[in-house]
């Protein structure tokens, strides 16, 4: 069986659409669709049925989807381990990640892998925690950098590090030169938050309900760079972030964050491996890589460059 066949059919399985996969690896949509055709008549039947939204699978598709996406990881890992006996780590690894861990993760692990392992590929996918849990179980990344609310018990799971909550303002502002600040403090706060749905939101909301105050959201935005960058410009603007979304701008004077406490919300920044199945040599390194990086991080965070010297 082509291994590149499988690996298109199961981006197009993945996509639920010809012209992504085509646009993705840029190419025409055409040549998508004769690789496909080829490939089921190679399986003896149609495994798509065309939609006015795109394709979805057909009974036959699903079968071979089910046993494709197994069979093509431990064709890839084995050919990996293969070429890590050789001396050289060579292969994809996806890593799916939410967004307010993202930058500088990525950047960084980007860098150290290309100094470093240069034969390793990163493909990157963000998400929320429920989509990414999604993703891992369903082999469409080979981990996933998470916010999970309570420590993680599993060996599937390691805790990388222990995330504080921060007030952030532009600098100068009275409120955020204090090291800590009480929750309660939020009170009649004119805020910058993510929109709903969204679990960080809720868990702000819920506290502040048990504090018997609510939050005053002037303005909504999923987007990091949008909320740092309000809050840069708008005196008296505030968000409610974790250390690693702002950590660079911090360290170049450009915001200002105090803890907030009573209580202290923290998160547990975890790595996630798939439950089932072995991890291949390059998914090994990467992973090694990042608890490195988050581990150096915390030496940052604990030092006064980063703007959080005794916080």
């Amino acid at each position: 069986m082509n291994v590149n066949s499988v690996r298109v059919f199961l981006e197009v399985a993945e996509a639920g659409s010809l012209n992504k996969v085509a646009a993705r690896r840029q190419t025409a949509q055409s040549h998508i669709s004769r690789q496909i055709a080829d490939f089921e008549n190679d399986c003896g039947g149609l495994l798509f049925r065309r939609t006015g939204r795109g394709v979805v699978l057909t009974e036959l598709g699903e079968r071979a989807f089910a046993r494709l996406r197994p069979w093509l990881q431990e064709t890839e890992r084995l050919g990996e381990e293969l070429r890590a006996e050789s001396g050289q780590v060579l292969g994809e690894v996806r890593v799916g990640i939410i967004p307010s861990a993202a930058h500088p993760l990525m950047t960084s692990l980007f860098e150290h892998l290309r100094s470093h392992h240069p034969g390793i590929r990163l493909s990157i996918a963000e998400g929320q925690g429920t989509e990414l849990d999604a993703m891992l179980d369903g082999g469409a990344v080979d981990m996933a950098i998470l916010f999970r609310f309570h420590r993680p018990s599993g060996g599937d799971e390691r805790l990388l590090c222990v995330a504080h909550t921060y007030l952030v303002s532009a600098p100068g502002d009275e409120l955020t030169l204090k090291p800590t600040l009480d929750f309660s403090r939020l009170e009649g706060l004119q805020l910058v938050l993510p929109r709903r749905p969204s679990h960080w939101r809720n868990a702000l909301e819920e506290t502040a309900r048990s504090l018997a105050f609510k939050l005053e959201a002037v303005a909504e935005a999923d987007s990091l760079t949008v909320q740092k960058e309000l809050v840069t410009r708008t005196p008296q603007l505030y968000s409610i972030l974790g250390p690693f979304s702002v950590m660079a701008e911090l360290q170049a004077g450009r915001l200002q964050a105090s803890r907030l406490v009573r209580p202290d919300l923290t998160r547990h920044v975890t790595l996630a491996l798939p439950k089932h199945g072995k991890q291949s040599p390059a998914s090994r390194v990467v992973a090694e890589a990042i608890e490195q990086l988050v581990e150096s991080w915390g030496h940052q965070l604990a030092g006064p460059a980063a703007g959080l010297a005794g916080r």
